[in-house]
């Protein structure tokens, strides 16, 4: 029998937002991201030098209005570099993915309410791919 590591619970559930999280970016599904998001999650960035500072009313309408990079035919590039929990309620994680023309490093903060982890913040940075012209 296997034993089971303090936290490793939390780590699984916490992977398995991660990848519904990704899936729906990568389908620019907002059904399955609003299962990744807490209703109240936000979402900013200042990538462009100015914060841009959003709510999931504001954020979801600018996904469904996306080309989705699955259709577009784009490789599904997301990678989980780190999990950290801060107790057995609040945690963080940082990923990196490719996508639309654009690398960005997501850094989430997720809390567990009600038996269910979820996405509370969504803070990333974003650079252009350089395109390469023969």
């Amino acid at each position: 029998m296997q034993q089971e590591y303090p936290m490793q619970q939390e780590y699984r559930e916490i992977v398995a937002v991660l990848e519904r999280y990704s899936d729906g970016l990568y389908r620019c599904d907002t059904a399955i991201l609003q299962t990744a998001f807490h209703p109240q999650a936000q979402y900013f960035t200042a990538s462009d030098g100015k914060l841009l500072h959003l709510d999931m009313a504001a954020y979801f309408p600018i996904v469904e209005a996306r080309t989705s990079p699955q259709s577009r035919g784009e490789p599904y590039q997301f990678a989980i570099d780190s999990i950290e929990l801060a107790g057995p309620v609040t945690a963080f994680a940082r990923l990196r993915c490719t996508m639309l023309e654009r690398r960005y490093v997501d850094l989430l903060t997720l809390v567990q309410i009600d038996g269910k982890w979820r996405i509370i913040a969504k803070v990333f940075h974003f650079q252009p791919i350089e395109s390469v012209q023969a």
